[in-house]
């Protein structure tokens, strides 16, 4: 089996679509390279594959080794250079945001130095977060995924279940993984043929937290099913879709790490106004009805959005110029305006600050540090396997 190197596996499951799975997969493994630890990432979300694309991967060819498939090298491990230190408020902060190489006056009269730490107190709820204090030495990370297998980023998979079936079977015993401490399997909506076949073939080959040998010791010749993060939105559609998927985990014995509200609140970049756009809360109140833990919140960031999608490193503080400025500010200039748009404003070096990997990036992101408390809980649960089973609400 494949799986032989892995030592943890940890299912990302969601009932209902659109919820951010991926997106949180990959904060999830991100964060968990941060912290020292290998990872992988097993997308197998066949006909909507979007892990590639989150991690800028998705021109990587997957390569045929003896006995199998070699996952897609995301970067190895490494020790990372320190960033400069990023100011930004949380979710429920209304505190300006603070960019780089600026200064803001907060509304209680303290001015603080971008870029420099600053010597008074932060807002009320605000949040300081210095990337020098993050652990530099990164685990590896490395992925796989049916995209790295398509023609093109637009082909469809239009298969029946049988054969999604046999897909899934595949990846998971033709994949020769690394020496892994967590796998991250990232998957599609609802409890369908994937997952029933997830789960069959898990419990057919790995060990559960409670599994020992005869003299009452946990066997390390398997990998540990370490259970599963539920992700969600605040909303209660979706909260009643995503209940589904904890009664699936009850029916299977899949035992759950946490669940995740996603998209609760969005930051404004300018001001740091904090909007609930799809409620918040329900996340939390789920979790509490069915007995599992409550991981955490994590609000909208456009700044992640330009990082997966353009490679930018986060910045927070500045205004988008507009388009009338942009014309007037390319007047005489020849070529359309959109191919000024992405150079308009840039600073001298300021190209410099996109270099890099997303790793290395990702820690100038506001979601961060939320998402290395997640990650410290997940791994808390997972090293001493405390992962519950669910609990049907009366």
């Amino acid at each position: 089996m494949s799986l032989e190197n892995i030592r943890n596996i940890v299912l990302v499951l969601s009932g209902k679509g659109g919820v951010g799975k991926s997106s949180i997969t990959t904060q999830l493994a991100l964060s968990l390279s941060l912290a020292g630890h290998s990872v992988g990432i097993l997308d197998i979300d066949l006909t909507g594959p979007s892990i590639p694309r989150l991690l800028g991967i998705e021109s990587a060819k997957v390569t045929q080794a003896p006995g199998g498939w070699l996952p897609v090298e995301v970067h190895a491990p490494q020790t990372l250079p320190p960033p400069q230190p990023i100011t930004y408020p949380t979710p429920e902060s209304s505190q300006p945001v603070i960019a780089a190489e600026d200064s803001v006056d907060l509304p209680n009269g303290n001015t603080i130095r971008v870029g420099i730490p600053s010597t008074t107190s932060p807002p009320t709820n605000g949040h300081i977060h210095d990337p020098r204090q993050a652990p530099f030495h990164t685990g590896s990370l490395h992925a796989m995924s049916l995209a790295f297998l398509l023609a093109s980023r637009s082909a469809a998979v239009v298969w029946r279940g049988p054969k999604k079936t046999a897909m899934v079977r595949q990846f998971l015993t033709s994949v020769l993984w690394p020496p892994t401490d967590y796998l991250l399997i990232d998957t599609p909506p609802g409890t369908s043929d994937e997952h029933i076949s997830l789960v069959e073939t898990l419990f057919k080959d790995v060990k559960s937290p409670s599994s020992t040998n005869g003299n009452g010791t946990s066997s390390l010749l398997r990998p540990q099913l370490a259970g599963a993060v539920i992700v969600t939105t605040p909303q209660a559609v979706a909260i009643s879709d995503v209940r589904k998927e904890l009664n699936f985990c009850q029916k299977t014995g899949v035992k759950v790490l946490g669940v995740v509200e996603n998209m609760s609140g969005y930051v404004c970049e300018c001001c740091g106004v904090s909007t609930n756009l799809f409620s918040k809360g329900g996340g939390e109140v789920m979790a509490r009805e069915f007995g599992v833990p409550f991981l955490g919140a994590v609000p909208v960031d456009a700044q992640w959005g330009l990082l997966v999608e353009q490679g930018k490193r986060p910045r927070y503080g500045s205004v988008t110029t507009d388009r009338e400025e942009m014309e007037e500010s390319v007047a005489g200039v020849d070529g359309p305006i959109e191919d000024m748009e992405q150079d308009l404003g840039k600073q001298d070096g300021e190209e410099d600050l996109d270099a890099g990997l997303l790793v290395d990036k990702y820690r100038n992101c506001s979601l961060c540090p939320i998402f290395e408390e997640i990650t410290k809980q997940v791994i808390e649960r997972v090293e001493s396997g405390t992962a519950v089973s669910v609990i049907k609400p009366v």
